[in-house]
């Protein structure tokens, strides 16, 4: 008897060792690793920590590190600057690649927290759930609900990796892109029924255009509005709605591009130098007159660039060549794929 349960206990202890050792083995990704602990209890994950130094995966885990961690809150998950988008990402395909279900599981975590946060108007906010300032607004910025989209839209299509997710995403996923391009066909500004392109941020009750920090107004955004139109160019067999939106973004852009300049904020003035091979917009527009418009840290509105506090015109993509590419080369090919000229 004795004996019997001596071996019982080796076996015990061996099988124990046993899955140490398969534990211990188990393929890591040293970045994959740092974003579970960075991880909120939500699912999400911030760009700041509480003392406001911004996440960065190369830093080493340090006690003190680890604590100012441990201090941030989930009033800090966001989806500004790639937050919570990256990371799960990255954590899927970190998975693929190594099997750690740990990856998987956090991932997973990271969807559930992106599908509560999305409205019932189909928007995503950009902080959730802290509503303070201009968080709470539907938010175009910085791709914030468009990189939410394209992680969906994945989900539902099974690629890029994300068909290793849960099957039951499969549905939701689909669900939320519907609500999302709903949103994102009532978001369109219209001049006059005419469709143009979309604004950075919205007001989360009225879906009108809304301004975020002092120097954001309500106005066309050029650079957002360009990865609108990309991910509504994912559709196969797009609806006629789709099609509309598409066209009447791409002849915006078409309309207002500034030809025979590029951008350069070195330079005094407008920034802007003559050059016959490049193209520019502005990075913002007036909502009705659609000329570019800068704003300041005061709250104002300027017309000129070289009107601005030093500050802000040295701190801010004023121009860019965001829509060249898609309207010389991607719409075209998106068209034709599609059967349209």
């Amino acid at each position: 008897m004795i004996k019997s349960i001596k071996i019982k206990i080796f076996l015990l202890l061996g099988f124990g060792t046993f899955l140490m050792s398969c534990y211990a083995q188990m393929p890591t990704d040293s970045i994959a690793d740092k974003m579970l602990v960075y991880q909120l209890s939500n699912g999400g994950w911030p760009k700041q920590l509480e003392d406001k130094s911004v996440v960065n995966y190369d830093l080493p885990l340090s006690p003190a590190l680890k604590e100012k961690i441990k201090a941030t809150t989930n009033l800090h998950a966001t989806f500004d600057n790639q937050a919570t988008s990256r990371e799960v990402i990255y954590l899927v395909k970190a998975y693929k690649k190594s099997q750690n279900k740990n990856y998987l599981k956090a991932a997973e975590r990271g969807l559930d927290y992106i599908l509560e946060a999305q409205y019932a108007n189909g928007g995503w906010p950009q902080y959730y759930p802290d509503k303070a300032l201009y968080r709470s607004e539907v938010t175009y910025n910085d791709d914030a609900m468009i990189n939410v989209l394209n992680i969906l839209q994945d989900i539902a299509t099974q690629t890029n990796d994300f068909e290793v997710v849960n099957s039951a995403y499969l549905e939701k996923a689909k669900a939320a892109v519907a609500k999302g391009i709903d949103c994102i066909l009532k978001t369109q500004v219209k001049q006059s029924g005419i469709l143009t392109i979309w604004a950075a941020q919205y007001d989360k009750n009225s879906l009108l255009p809304a301004k975020a920090r002092a120097f954001e107004p309500a106005s066309l955004s050029t650079s957002e509005s360009v990865n609108i139109v990309r991910f509504l160019m994912r559709f196969k067999n797009p609806s006629a709605d789709i099609r509309s939106s598409v066209a009447g973004a791409i002849k915006w852009f078409s309309d207002y591009k500034i030809v025979g300049y590029r951008f350069d904020r070195e330079k005094t003035g407008s920034g802007l130098i003559a050059d016959s091979k490049s193209v520019v917009w502005a990075r913002f527009y007036d909502l009705e007159k659609n000329i570019p418009i800068f704003g300041d840290r005061d709250n104002t509105i300027k017309f000129k660039l070289e009107d601005l506090s030093l500050e802000r015109r040295n701190g801010y993509a004023w121009y860019g060549n965001w829509g060249q590419k898609l309207i010389d080369k991607e719409y075209p090919k998106w068209l034709a794929a599609n059967g349209a000229k």
